[in-house]
């Protein structure tokens, strides 16, 4: 049903409620004030009867008290009283010993005993279903109000008029049927009041919704009957949903721009990229898609996530838990059996989905979900590439210190060469001091180069997967003793609980023991040396912080290079060193550090598959 047509309807029953309450109330108003009316008129008739019956008994007094009320000229009078229609049946004179009718204005109630209802309780006290019943359903119903004649200590006789409701029905069924003419005039005009409302209203109305479809169908173009229309409100309503398709079609044009840069950037990609709306359909899918799926990626969106991956397949599976989990994944491999694959292809892939998340409106929920497939051997190639380039940016930070340490020896050679050309210029042969300088000034170079390839010499690790809180420990447990000499107190915070990485176990520990050495001896008065141990879900982190001087800011850069030291007897190796089993490790290592309250070293491992 249209919302016209319920508006209408439920206009039309709201007027006939409204029509048909006020018609009640307007005739139970009429009831009452016809029934107040008759007892209004039944009261005066019976004061005037009593007055009558007293008078008949003043004027009889050698009489008999039935006798003198049986007199004619009473009776006549009493009738006179009931000339006029007004719902009184009889008047009658009520012996107060036997309760029974002495004279009465209707011969066949003399004798009788029957007492009828108090018609003032009906007027008065009485509910309006009561009042409604006597006047239409209970034909031979009979109501009485009644006065006595005679002393406060002695009544004589009650005068009682009788009311027959019946008499007031024909009064009261021409008031109802003009009523109901009324109401039934006042429902019709208000069904045509409000069809012709409705029409006024739903005209604008119906002009927005002919708007929404348009804009729904994907035409964002101007209203053609926009200038046309009335300025009411509706209609400026309706110019601003025309305006706001004006905006809609500029941003449908920027989308599928943005769209086309994106779908450009991606295509060339080696990881196939999907994205589905919260309806898990597919919105959009970009990169090597025909590399793992084997179709044409345009045939793809507005396809569900089970049509594009299978729940059959690992793939299929994985995604269809994670999207009703809500929990991401991060390159989980998963063998690739996806239906409909062409060629080659990975045997395995590396999956992620990510979860969309709606906007902060507070209504929660996912908007949908990213999935990317990558090729494990292309993720290897690219790791083993950044590798590399991290290696060599060692060696190249390592170089630069040792090319201080080789300048050096050669210019005191350089110099002592020139020294001793010149005395045998001069014929003078004693260059022995020289040739001394210069032996171990060769020497110490010697050194040098020996040192630098051995710190270069490729490395063969000896990997295990070891308990990260097991390595920490085992650490901490080396670090007591002289901790303990020096005064400097230690504390320990592990949250890695059932994680273990995949390391060389003494290279590691040697390269976490010299960043404590280093943090020791920068509290010689004592301290504290506090190790930090957490995980995320790839990545294991140890903090080892000290509250020493702090490094200067001037000697960040360069406190991993080889042979740099600040300290008298320090050989500039051990941080260098640490530098590169980290390297080695695929992990990372930096620092923070603010003067007059400490440094902290952050190593940085890959948690074991």
């Amino acid at each position: 049903m249209k919302l016209q047509t319920k508006v209408t309807l439920g206009s039309v029953l709201l007027a006939t409620l409204i029509v048909t309450l006020v018609s009640g109330v307007d005739l139970y108003s009429s009831m009452q004030l016809r029934l107040q009316s008759t007892y209004e008129r039944a009261e005066v008739i019976m004061d005037v009867a009593r007055f009558s019956v007293i008078d008949t008994l003043n004027s009889h007094r050698d009489v008999a008290l039935p006798d003198a009320l049986r007199d004619q000229e009473l009776k006549l009078r009493l009738l006179n009283l009931l000339r006029s229609p007004n719902g009184v049946l009889s008047i009658d004179v009520v012996s107060n010993e036997n309760l029974r009718v002495i004279a009465s204005t209707l011969d066949d109630r003399v004798g009788s005993n029957k007492v009828d209802a108090d018609f003032e309780q009906l007027v008065s006290r009485n509910t309006w279903f009561e009042q409604l019943n006597a006047l239409i359903y209970k034909e031979n119903r009979y109501y009485m109000l009644q006065d006595a004649v005679g002393s406060n200590d002695k009544v004589l006789v009650w005068v009682r008029v009788v009311i027959f409701p019946k008499f007031i029905r024909p009064t009261l069924s021409e008031m109802l049927y003009q009523k109901a003419s009324v109401a039934v005039l006042s429902i019709a005009g208000a069904v045509l009041v409000t069809f012709l409302f409705s029409m006024a209203l739903f005209r604008s109305i119906g002009h927005i919704g002919q708007l929404l479809d348009r804009f729904a169908s994907g035409e964002y173009g101007p209203d053609p009957a926009a200038d046309k229309m009335a300025k009411d409100e509706l209609s400026i309503m309706a110019s601003k949903v025309n305006l706001l398709g004006e905006r809609l079609r500029g941003a449908q044009f920027e989308v599928s721009d943005l769209r086309g840069n994106i779908d450009h950037l991606l295509q060339d990609l080696e990881d196939a990229v999907f994205i589905f709306n919260r309806d898990l359909r597919l919105v959009f899918a970009s990169g090597s898609v025909e590399k793992f799926l084997g179709r044409d990626r345009n045939s793809l969106p507005g396809q569900t996530l089970a049509t594009v991956f299978p729940p059959a397949t690992l793939v299929g599976l994985v995604v269809g838990q994670a999207s009703e989990s809500g929990v991401a994944i991060r390159n989980r491999r998963v063998p690739n059996n996806l239906p409909g694959q062409t060629g080659p292809g990975p045997a395995t892939v590396l999956l992620s989905v990510d979860i969309l998340e709606a906007q902060p409106d507070g209504r929660g929920g996912s908007s949908g979900i990213l999935v990317r497939l990558r090729d494990p051997e292309a993720a290897r190639k690219i790791d083993r590439e950044l590798q590399t380039a991290d290696r060599l940016t060692a060696i190249s930070r390592i170089s630069s210190g040792v090319a201080h340490e080789v300048k050096n020896p050669l210019n005191a050679i350089l110099l002592h060469v020139e020294v001793a050309r010149s005395k045998l210029s001069r014929g003078d042969t004693d260059v022995a001091e020289q040739m001394d300088i210069i032996a171990r000034e060769i020497l110490r170079l010697d050194r040098v180069v020996r040192t630098f390839l051995d710190f270069t010499r490729p490395v063969e690790l000896q990997l295990q997967t070891v308990p990260m809180q097991e390595l920490v420990t085992e650490i901490v447990e080396l670090a007591r003793p002289q901790t303990a000499a020096s005064n400097i107190t230690v504390s320990v915070k592990q949250e890695t609980d059932g994680v273990d990485v995949r390391v060389d176990r003494d290279l590691v520990k040697q390269a976490v023991l010299n960043v404590m050495v280093n943090a020791m001896q920068a509290m010689p008065e004592g301290g504290e040396l506090r190790f930090e141990a957490s995980a995320t879900r790839n990545t294991a982190e140890l903090r080892i912080s000290d509250t020493g001087p702090g490094i200067p800011p001037e000697l960040r850069d360069k406190i991993f290079r080889l042979y740099f030291t600040t300290k008298n007897q320090g050989s500039g190796i051990g941080l260098a060193m640490t530098f590169r089993i980290v390297q080695l490790h695929d992990g990372t290592i930096d620092f923070t550090s603010e003067l007059g309250k400490g440094t902290t070293f952050l190593i940085r491992l890959p948690v074991a598959v």
